[in-house]
């Protein structure tokens, strides 16, 4: 039993064992979101045309990612704010804004870094937590860390304590991250990553933020997405008391069913939302060419009457 005011120092390492993941419900939400994630991928090689262009692409649409993640810490900030504050130099951002810039930076090197050696290790998450820019980077090193209710400072969870033990898990966790053995459970093996890498909860400060980018990684990581466009932040921020009920319930009662069904759900709605939003930028896009194409040609035509 996990006392929440004690060090979890017996994480179970992944994955699960003696529980059935594969249930017919859980099937059923797989097969939609794969649709919904092969629909969106097949966008990004019309929207996309090379990794620099994607690259840009994924900073644009990560900003409201990043401003949802911000919104999920409890760092209010909002979509039009950050777009503006792209125009300005970063000693005139407020605190809000820099951290959702840093954001999109994070998103943009994982998305690098998996790009150039086609997998993430514990360095490489460290990396992305480092690009949060935080007040306290790397592995946590202090003892008595615990997770509580800003106000009423009821204790919630106690992670795993000691540096030895954090690289270790978080050893586990960066092979089972990579592993590509059994490719049929993917789907269900974000929900799992998700929770553990939260669990874990390796570093001082950036955790939910780290742990939310590492989502669409392992997607790519495994050929469900070519870029990390799949975004959840917003519908985590959206359902955010369902979310720390469910990551609870798996902790404290063993339920992964009810958590890997909520990832399985936000994986289908946000990939559909994005691919109306791909959709909307590709019909832009062709419509701006082909007024480009216009002008040129009325241009020529009025070169030859001269």
């Amino acid at each position: 039993m996990v006392d929440p005011n004690k060090p979890n120092n017996s994480l179970p390492k992944l994955p699960p064992i003696d529980i059935n993941l594969e249930t017919v419900e859980n099937l059923k939400l797989c097969i939609q979101a794969s649709r919904a994630l092969s629909r969106l991928d097949g966008q990004t090689s019309t929207t996309f045309r090379n990794f620099a262009n994607a690259l840009n692409m994924i900073k644009l649409f990560s900003i409201p990612e990043a401003v949802a993640s911000s919104a999920v810490e409890n760092i209010i900030t909002t979509v039009a704010d950050a777009l503006q504050a792209r125009a300005l130099p970063e000693e005139k951002l407020p605190a809000a804004i820099k951290e959702t810039d840093r954001y999109t930076e994070a998103i943009a090197l994982g998305s690098t870094i998996l790009h150039t050696k086609k997998n993430l290790a514990t360095n490489d998450f460290i990396a992305i937590q480092k690009m949060l820019d935080l007040p306290q980077n790397g592995i946590r090193k202090l003892p008595g860390y615990k997770i509580a209710d800003d106000k009423t400072r009821k204790v919630y969870y106690s992670p795993p304590e000691g540096e030895s033990l954090i690289r270790d898990l978080l050893k586990d966790f960066e092979d089972y991250f990579n592993n590509t053995n059994d490719e049929e459970q993917v789907l269900i093996k974000v929900a799992l990553i998700h929770y553990q890498f939260e669990a874990i909860h390796p570093f001082p400060d950036g955790n939910g933020r780290t742990g939310r980018i590492l989502m669409p990684l392992y997607l790519v990581r495994h050929g469900y997405l070519r870029f990390p466009i799949l975004f959840l932040s917003e519908y985590i921020f959206n359902n955010k008391s369902e979310y720390y009920r469910r990551l609870r319930e798996v902790t404290f009662n063993n339920k992964w069913d009810e958590w890997i069904k909520y990832i399985l759900e936000g994986i289908i709605l946000q990939a559909n939302k994005t691919s109306r939003a791909l959709d909307r930028v590709t019909t832009e896009s062709i419509r701006y060419e082909k007024l480009k194409k216009r002008k040129k040609k009325m241009k020529i035509q009025n070169f030859k009457f001269l």
